[in-house]
């Protein structure tokens, strides 16, 4: 097993870090792995922002709702964009064309698409520096909020961040639901044995909530997504996408 399998396979979420700050080499080293990205059809459809700027990390931190977006080396933000789009020369008829393909769902996705694998490489560009990052999903606890904060125009939305620093803290690492039912060959396997791998997830889970060294509770998968499924979330996310000229048809 080489060095960049072990650090992926290494992975967990850092939420706890000392004060060393990153070196403006670095953060140049996560930004340019990002960059070489994948990329549907060379588009480059995001944008990265760097938020250094403490009373910036604070009002993202009240829309999170998580300390951890104030207290940590840097804070980017991870925004699909498709703006730059718009500021091709084209003439009228072309302008038409491209404003109603921008507002199909296949360049939302496209855009999320572009944004995400950018964040996974920079994410493990981070972890192979001896840094530690956690994605930040809770930005879009108020996504106008978040919208107004960075003065995004139109054709840009933000889609998570990820905290990033020397981790002050070793947690152990979360299991992962077994292979057999994440991986299917040639079609979708609807396997009679799913309920049994959730149950017998649940209970590796279990394990691993009680005996971690720190936050020990009486949790599993289960419980997590009955929680999380039950109550709405987030439901100003679609009008949002859909004032910015996006994901309408």
């Amino acid at each position: 097993m080489n060095e960049t399998i072990e650090t992926i396979l290494n992975h967990r979420s850092i939420r706890k870090f000392t004060d060393q700050s990153l070196s403006e080499e670095q953060v140049e080293i996560i930004v340019r792995a990002a960059q070489q990205a994948s990329t549907s059809s060379y588009m480059m459809a995001y944008t990265i922002i760097g938020v250094t700027d403490p009373e910036i990390k604070k009002q993202l931190a009240e829309v999170s709702g998580q300390f951890y977006v104030e207290k940590n080396a840097h804070l980017f933000v991870f925004c699909a964009d498709l703006s730059r789009i718009k500021a091709i020369e084209a003439s009228e008829e072309e302008n038409k064309m491209i404003e109603e393909n921008l507002q199909s769902t296949e360049q939302f996705i496209v855009a999320t698409v572009d944004a995400a694998l950018a964040a996974q490489n920079a994410a493990i560009a981070a972890e192979s520096l001896g840094l530690g990052i956690c994605y930040i999903g809770s930005l879009r606890n108020d996504i106008n909020r978040v919208n107004e904060i960075l003065e995004l125009p139109k054709y840009v939305y933000p889609l998570f961040g990820m905290v990033m620093g020397y981790p002050a803290h070793e947690p152990e690492k979360k299991p992962r639901f077994p292979k057999e039912l994440i991986y299917h060959e040639n079609t979708y396997k609807k396997h009679k044995e799913t309920e049994q791998y959730v149950k017998d997830f649940d209970e590796t889970l279990k394990t691993y909530y009680a005996n971690r060294s720190f936050n020990t509770r009486h949790d599993t998968w289960t419980k997590q997504m009955l929680r999380k499924y039950k109550v709405p979330q987030r439901l100003d996310v679609g009008p949002y996408i859909k004032k910015k000229q996006m994901n309408r048809h």
